[in-house]
């Protein structure tokens, strides 16, 4: 599946791991351009997963118009397929009313999807999946992460380590076709005249982002993160898989699940050592977890050769960068 060629061309793109500042310059990059942002995002699709996505606020999105932002429930599944025809319909109508599409996100795998196209593959085995699926509940997530590495070492240096959905299909897809699923997603580059001109993406100094990373992950603490996650897990029907494995949801149901729900509140405000180790324990695997995606996301970016670099110090203000973007482009 392709993103049709004549809109990839209108299409702006602004990426960057995560919290390098992508929210404040898409804002003032989009005032400038007259565009209307689109999601690039996996975790920003799902309502009700805000803190833990630092989704735009409200107010952000009135400013200006967003898209693919709350579009579904968190028991729901979603394909980078069906990302790809969803931003294709978001784009037309952006286009129709004479703005410009702006993409803004960390989302590496849908940024290579929407510049180059993807390859389907197979359809689902079940009995495969299943299988690999028990083995991961007998033998722990890790035994299939290990196989993955020894199979299809490509991919596995792209996904987390627990992302178990996607580290699944790579297998199952290796043992339908013997062939790593990596080389079979070598898309090339489009000629140069299907390939959009303006891909940028922030690139900061990694003292300074992971600074910022572990100052946001404490702000998502204060604002509530454990709250959002129970009333998540409390919700009617089972979180989907995806939803479940979003970085720092992931880490809070694990830690949530290992305590007795009387607890709950005793160990966050508990002056007890042991309860307060615990929730320290639990920030600094989400600050590390989310260090390390940010290095994969980087990785992604400068492995993509459609992407323009905008390095930038961590002092500038966001106008400057949007400013230098702009500049960038003529």
């Amino acid at each position: 599946m392709t993103f049709a060629i004549e809109l990839l061309s209108k299409c702006w793109f602004l990426a960057g791991p995560t919290a390098c500042g992508k929210t404040a310059v898409s804002m003032r990059l989009a005032e400038r351009l007259q565009a209307e942002i689109v999601a690039l995002d996996s975790m920003t699709l799902y309502r009700g997963m805000d803190i833990g996505t630092a989704k735009p606020s409200a107010e952000e999105q009135s400013r200006v118009r967003h898209h693919l932002i709350n579009i579904l429930d968190p028991h729901e599944e979603f394909s980078l397929a069906e990302y790809l025809s969803e931003a294709e319909a978001a784009c037309r109508g952006i286009i129709s009313r004479g703005k410009i599409p702006l993409f803004v996100g960390g989302a590496g795998l849908y940024l290579r999807g929407l510049l180059r196209g993807v390859f389907e593959g197979p359809p689902a085995n079940w009995e495969i999946r299943q299988r690999l699926e028990r083995l991961a509940q007998l033998e722990g997530p890790d035994s299939l992460f290990g196989q993955l590495q020894r199979v299809d070492p490509v991919s596995a240096q792209r996904l987390h380590p627990n992302d178990q959905r996607r580290i699944i299909r790579a297998l199952e897809v290796f043992e339908i076709l013997g062939q790593p699923l990596s080389s079979l997603q070598q898309q090339g580059l489009k000629p140069d005249e299907e390939r959009p001109a303006h891909v940028y993406w922030l690139s900061p100094p990694r003292d300074w982002l992971y600074r910022r990373i572990d100052d946001r992950v404490e702000n998502m603490f204060a604002l509530g993160l454990i709250t959002e996650v129970r009333n998540l897990i409390a919700r009617p029907q089972p979180l989907s898989h995806t939803a479940r494995q979003g970085l720092g949801y992931k880490e809070v149901i694990d830690w949530l699940e290992s305590n007795r729900p009387e607890e709950f509140s005793k160990t966050i405000s508990s002056t007890d050592d042991k309860s307060r180790s615990s929730f320290n324990k639990l920030k600094d695997t989400i600050q590390t977890r989310t260090r390390q995606f940010a290095k994969r996301q980087t990785t992604w970016f400068r492995n993509l050769n459609e992407c323009h670099p905008i390095v930038i110090r961590g002092n500038e203000h966001p106008d400057a960068i949007a400013d230098s973007i702009v500049l960038n482009a003529t």
